[in-house]
């Protein structure tokens, strides 16, 4: 039996363009799709303004109009829609799944706004890699033919790379082999040159890890492209801008054991609210 790519999708716009998102990854990586309902993930905004039970016809309204569209762009795509009640984060962590899919508002406007209470708790606590998908993707759109991945060697794990890997794969695309370096915290501020040549020589023993930590991964997967980046600056701000013009931008979250939340370092939190594109955040140990 083939898993499931899984939506969770409350009616919000984020929550149905993750589904739009989750539908092309289904059909990129020969899996059915199962869209996942829970009521109590109706947005705040539209139970204030309609009431709750009117609040409920709204969003299986646009349930109805997000199947009839999945349906007709992928007319070979088994789907399947699952209207539960309770709690929509032990919904969507319940589901026999290969991934999960969320919407994110990240943080928009002069104040910002923080993605929801429900995609942070998935994401702190699943097994399985999530990914969180802004309400600006536009499914119909070409994708650009980048997945971006970071290399850290103070936090190496193999699952996010071989998702990265593998997500390149399925669609073709080349990976965006990424490590930022942080001159400060590698030399300390009295030691950083000011000379930019110099700079670049300091910045050596990084392209050299690069170049290492990606070789075996050309071996395992030689018919993907890859290209190195070597990014000088923070971890957040580097794989952020990483992000620009790609499909997909990998993260790895150590989680601390089976069934226990974990809480999000700050680089993941950093990349979650403002990188441009697709995120996925792949556990590890």
């Amino acid at each position: 039996m083939l898993h499931s790519v899984v939506a969770g999708v409350d009616g919000s716009p984020q929550s149905l363009t993750a589904a739009d998102w989750a539908a092309r990854e289904a059909v990129l990586r020969g899996r059915p799709l199962r869209i996942v309902c829970a009521r109590e993930a109706l947005p705040s905004d539209a139970e204030k303004a309609l009431g709750p039970q009117n609040g409920y016809a709204w969003a299986e309204e646009r349930l109805e109009q997000l199947e009839r569209r999945l349906r007709e762009r992928h007319p070979d795509l088994p789907v399947e829609i699952l209207r539960e009640s309770g709690s929509p984060v032990e919904n969507v962590l319940g589901q026999d799944a290969e991934l999960l899919v969320l919407g994110s508002r990240g943080l928009t406007g002069v104040a910002g706004h923080l993605m929801g209470s429900v995609s942070l708790a998935v994401v702190g606590r699943s097994e399985r890699p999530v990914v969180l998908v802004r309400a600006g993707y536009d499914p119909g759109a070409p994708e650009h033919g980048a997945v971006a991945v970071g290399f850290d060697f103070h936090h190496e794990a193999d699952e996010p790379v071989a998702f990265a890997f593998e997500a390149a794969a399925a669609r073709g695309a080349v990976i965006r082999a990424v490590h930022v370096w942080d001159a400060q915290r590698a030399y300390g501020w009295a030691t950083i040159p000011q000379d930019m040549e110099v700079l670049d020589e300091y910045e050596a023993p990084a392209r050299r890890y690069l170049a290492d930590a990606v070789a075996p991964w050309r071996e395992r997967y030689p018919s993907v492209g890859i290209t190195e980046e070597v990014v000088r600056g923070s971890a957040g701000p580097g794989l952020i801008t990483a992000g620009t013009g790609t499909d997909l931008l990998v993260v790895g979250h150590r989680v601390r054991g089976k069934g226990r939340p974990s809480p999000l370092g700050h680089v993941t939190h950093a990349v979650l609210h403002h990188a441009p594109c697709p995120v996925a955040v792949v556990p590890h140990g």
